[in-house]
């Protein structure tokens, strides 16, 4: 075998359809788009939500309730999970993205559910009141980051 035999898997390349050429290439006359109407036109596009000038569905929903644009959204992560992480006395954002712990960016917060027996040091951007009370309890401390 030589660098000219080599070919492409079977059905890996598919022609392309050749609009405009005649009836038999089955996209002649009107090619594909139809009679009239906003799609046949030259350069037209709709946007994602359009229903033909019916009013969309986003605007017919009822809106209820106040939604905070500057909420904080935290990547949680339960003290547990710490607690499983051996031999490690500083546990930080990045070590627990590199384990797998946490997953994304932003904010990371530590939650207090599940035990923590040894003495850690945990560097996090939240705590939720039971996690800094059970690192305390174990003989651990608490790093806030801004």
């Amino acid at each position: 075998m030589n660098l000219a035999e080599l070919t492409p898997a079977e059905g890996a390349i598919k022609k392309r359809k050749r609009a405009g050429r005649g009836h038999a290439a089955g996209r002649g006359k009107t090619c594909g788009r139809g009679h009239k109407g906003m799609g046949a036109r030259a350069g037209s596009k709709q946007y994602v939500g359009f229903e033909g000038g019916q009013m969309p569905l986003q605007r017919r929903v009822p809106k209820r309730g106040f939604h905070n644009r500057f909420r904080k959204e935290y990547r949680v992560v339960n003290l547990g999970d710490i607690a499983a992480l051996e031999g490690v006395d500083e546990v930080g954002p990045e070590l627990l993205r590199s384990t797998g712990l946490v997953k994304g960016r932003g904010p990371i917060k530590v939650l207090g559910q599940g035990e923590i027996s040894r003495a850690v040091t945990i560097t996090a951007h939240a705590f939720s009141k039971s996690a800094g009370e059970k690192i305390a309890g174990a003989g651990g401390s608490t790093e806030v980051l801004k």
